[in-house]
């Protein structure tokens, strides 16, 4: 038999997957300072919710999400019904794409940033608009305002944006919200605890904002996939059309809940990592003359000029990072911030110490 042609969609046919570089990644082996994970285990409470549930004889049961709604809620000061959890924020970007946009639609969205609304997109068939990031400008407003018109279902703001780490202002999102209110303003917050900006407070205010969340970065559960989506009550209704009814595993949400009533340990985990981790790396490239977005995340994506050889020492060193491109196809390096002494041991890599 010849090959096997023309069962799926011949776009989705063309396509190449989004795979990250997951070979070899091994905790015990590496400092992962590639993913932009938290580096540190998850606390002793989560640990002890997750066996305890395990040890409940329930697994064969269909998920029960109890009052998940209500505590996200309460952490975020919106009501229930503007809330729905996902399977990760992945499911999130996924599930509101699907449901804004129609095959030949326009998306914009700004780059270099993260794969997976480019990879929605294409499934989706739709027509990407991608201005571009700059170190200095930040999030491309004026391009991005231009390129709206009546096809216009989806622009994106990573907030802040991966790789580089740019925060985008509340009054520019607003901005994007007026100027295209029949378009979905995707706002990603998945870095959210790291620099405590949202759009949350204006999503009455302004019903074609939804926002995505993750408790995979800060919160380090990115194995377990829980993330959530906030929107005007109406589009919650919209969006759980399409969402399955056990889409999220109980697990994942046993450790969220257990996240959420010990919030201590992942905020001191936030604090050493934006208060003495961030500035300490900032510091060693300023005085070395090593070129870097400014961030307002856990990470920084470097230029030095010998980036490959770098990395290879770093490799050597037991410690990953992550090589990104920029738009002109300088190859930096985003490096995840984790602890103070993580991030010492770094710096006498880069130092050839």
């Amino acid at each position: 038999m010849g090959e096997l042609m023309g069962i799926f969609k011949s776009h989705i046919e063309a396509m190449t997957a989004y795979q990250p570089p997951l070979e070899g990644r091994n905790p015990h082996d590496f400092t992962l300072l590639d993913f932009n994970e938290r580096t540190i285990p998850i606390s002793k409470p989560i640990k002890d919710a997750l066996v305890n549930y395990i040890n409940s004889d329930r697994l064969q049961q269909y998920p029960h999400y109890g009052d998940i709604n209500e505590r996200l809620a309460s952490y975020v000061s919106v009501m229930p019904e503007q809330v729905m959890i996902t399977n990760g924020s992945d499911q999130g970007i996924d599930l509101i794409i699907r449901a804004a946009c129609s095959k030949g639609d326009s998306i914009i969205i700004p780059g270099p940033s993260f794969a997976m609304y480019e990879q929605v997109a294409k499934v989706e068939a739709l027509d990407v608009i991608s201005p571009q990031y700059s170190k200095e400008g930040g999030y491309p407003l004026a391009a991005v305002l231009s390129a709206i018109t009546d096809k216009t279902k989806t622009i994106i703001v990573s907030n802040p944006n991966n790789p580089s780490g740019t925060l985008v202002e509340i009054k520019d999102i607003l901005t994007l919200a007026a100027a295209a209110p029949e378009a979905v303003i995707l706002v990603d917050e998945c870095y959210f605890e790291y620099n405590k900006v949202t759009v949350a407070p204006y999503l009455v205010q302004y019903p074609n904002i939804v926002i995505t969340r993750t408790f995979s970065k800060t919160w380090g559960l990115p194995s377990l996939r829980f993330g959530y989506v906030l929107a005007s009550a109406q589009s919650i209704q919209t969006l759980l059309n399409v969402r399955g009814p056990y889409d999220i595993n109980q697990l994942a949400v046993v450790a969220a809940q257990a996240a959420l009533e010990n919030p201590q340990y992942t905020q001191d985990y936030v604090t050493e990592v934006m208060s003495r981790s961030k500035p300490l790396l900032e510091k060693y490239f300023d005085e070395n003359n090593i070129g870097y977005w400014p961030s307002a995340a856990n990470y920084l994506w470097a230029f030095p000029q010998n980036p490959q050889e770098l990395n290879e020492r770093l490799n050597a060193a037991g410690i990953l990072v992550r090589p990104k491109a920029d738009q002109d196809g300088r190859i930096g390096l985003r490096i995840t911030l984790g602890t103070v002494e993580q991030t010492e041991a770094l710096i006498s890599v880069l130092s050839g110490d």
